[in-house]
């Protein structure tokens, strides 16, 4: 069993940032992706970022240019740097392990985005 654990969400006015991070029990190299997910209140799971296991990134259209994925594989660790925070950003954010045959998820760490 793979747990994630997430942390690093909290209150924010518009215009910050918010790093969130997202550990994993197991090595993330053994996972074909890591992913980051958000859900406001309402609306259903959304995309925002993916990192491969080979490094390369991509990003849901809402937060290209604002949220940047990256990971420290010795410390099997998750990040996601978020800046120029909207108060649309606000919702809670997941950590998704990807591989072949079933996926992990996080708790979720929630974050809030003020005007």
């Amino acid at each position: 069993q793979v747990q994630l654990v997430e942390s690093g969400g909290g209150w924010v006015q518009a215009g910050g940032s918010l790093r969130l991070s997202c550990a994993s029990s197991r090595a993330i190299v053994e996972f074909s992706s890591m992913e980051w997910y958000r859900q406001a209140p309402g609306s259903q799971h959304e995309l925002v970022a993916t990192i491969t296991i080979v490094g390369s990134t991509k990003y849901g259209g809402s937060v290209k240019g604002r949220f940047t994925i990256s990971r420290d594989i010795d410390k099997n660790t998750v990040y996601l740097q978020m800046t120029d925070l909207k108060p649309e950003d606000t919702a809670d954010y997941y950590c998704r392990a990807v591989q072949r045959v079933g996926n992990y998820w996080g708790q979720g760490t929630r974050v809030t985005v003020s005007s």
